[in-house]
């Protein structure tokens, strides 16, 4: 019984080669389209996901674009349960042009990569990068997209902080896993610190972005964010120290809508593919009526036509779905390499194929509804009289 089902699909798939074409190039297209869609969601929490729990942000609380004295440093140390403590300020410099965008840290080197283990450099760099204040490290991602290497020199144009500004490419990280954002660049607090007191006339020297603090144990980092804002309430620089998921959460949030509508999008595209296949399932029973009616006059059962039904769906959707979630990787890495860093970490996540292989399943299986009850129900003798 099966093989004749498989052969009466075989024959009817390739009785209108085009319409089949048609409605496999749609069903490609479509959970292709989710694919992507649902990566750049993912991309876009990506540095939510890969965040520590056991590291806080201490940033001022009135703003995040307002820094923080230095001088925070030795009393944030001596708060019971912070095991290491190292900062950072954001510079916000352009590379050439506008559109090489990367993100630009000055950092304390040395305490900087004691926090963050997994951006992984190796001796040689760190000793390079450790003794040059002009030096800088870039991640891997930003080396491939502007071909840059160690000992190189390049220029970034201060947005923030104007004028031009040399750096020596000292090392090159890699991330300990895939989600690691290698599409960063650290350079010397001091060196920045230094510069802002010779170029400007303003205060703007011996201040940090945020602090970066690792507490002893995850179950501590209420208890010492509580103590933190604590040292530091009613004074001229009040803080608000959250966790470093939750700091990049606000990032987050800021786009939301965005992500939302990323979201709808691609959730839109699958029902619209079912609707597609639905039609083409419905127009290929109006069009089979006598041979339906042919096939119960000759002594089959109705289920042998629903699952006939059933199995030129599922194969019309199985089909286009697996040519689509094989699609999806090569287009994930031209997007990746058409976007350079504006996405640090884009990776095609097992729940993606997943999801996109269900919803391949779910668009044949509900395909097939209404048709396949219409045809089981089909009387036989208007059936036979049908053109």
């Amino acid at each position: 019984m099966n093989i004749l089902i498989i052969k009466f699909v075989y024959k009817n798939l390739f009785r209108f080669p085009i319409r089949t074409i048609l409605t496999v190039l749609g069903m490609t297209v479509a959970i292709l389209s989710f694919g992507l869609l649902s990566t750049v969601v993912d991309a876009w929490y990506a540095g939510a996901e890969n965040a520590s729990n056991a590291r806080l942000i201490v940033r001022s609380s009135t703003s995040l674009i307002f820094p923080l004295p230095a001088t925070y440093l030795q009393r944030i140390k001596q708060v019971p349960g912070v095991k290491k403590v190292s900062w950072a300020r954001w510079f916000g410099g352009v590379y050439k042009e506008p559109k090489n965008f990367f993100p630009q840290f000055a950092i304390d080197p040395q305490s900087y990569l004691d926090v963050y283990p997994e951006y992984i450099v190796s001796e040689e760099e760190r000793e390079i990068f450790f003794g040059d204040k002009r030096s800088a490290l870039i991640g891997r991602k930003i080396a491939e997209e502007h071909d840059l290497a160690m000992g190189d020199i390049f220029q970034l144009t201060g947005q923030i902080f104007p004028g031009q500004w040399d750096f020596i490419v000292a090392g090159i990280y890699d991330g300990a896993t895939k989600g690691t954002d290698t599409a960063q660049m650290f350079f010397h607090w001091s060196y920045l610190n230094e510069e802002i007191g010779k170029r400007s006339e303003s205060r703007g020297s011996e201040m940090v972005g945020v602090y970066i603090v690792e507490v002893d144990s995850r179950d501590l980092t209420s208890s010492v964010s509580i103590a933190i804002d604590e040292l530091f309430s009613n004074s001229s620089k009040e803080t608000y120290t959250e966790t470093e998921k939750a700091f990049q959460l606000g990032f987050v949030a800021m786009t939301e809508a965005i992500v939302v509508a990323v979201r709808l999008v691609s959730y839109v595209v699958i029902l619209i593919i079912m609707a597609v296949l639905a039609n083409t399932m419905a127009m290929t029973s109006r069009d089979r009526v006598r041979e339906y009616a042919t096939i119960r006059a000759i002594g089959f059962q109705p289920s042998f036509i629903i699952n006939l039904i059933i199995f030129e769906s599922m194969m019309l959707a199985l089909i286009g779905g697996f040519i689509g979630v094989l699609a999806t990787f090569p287009a994930a890495i031209f997007f990746r390499s058409a976007t350079g860093t504006l996405f640090p970490v884009f990776e095609i996540s097992i729940e993606t194929v997943i999801l996109q292989v269900g919803f391949a399943v779910l668009t044949g299986v509900s395909a097939t509804i209404i048709p396949a009850i219409k045809a089981a129900s089909i009387n036989i003798t208007e059936g036979l009289r049908s053109f």
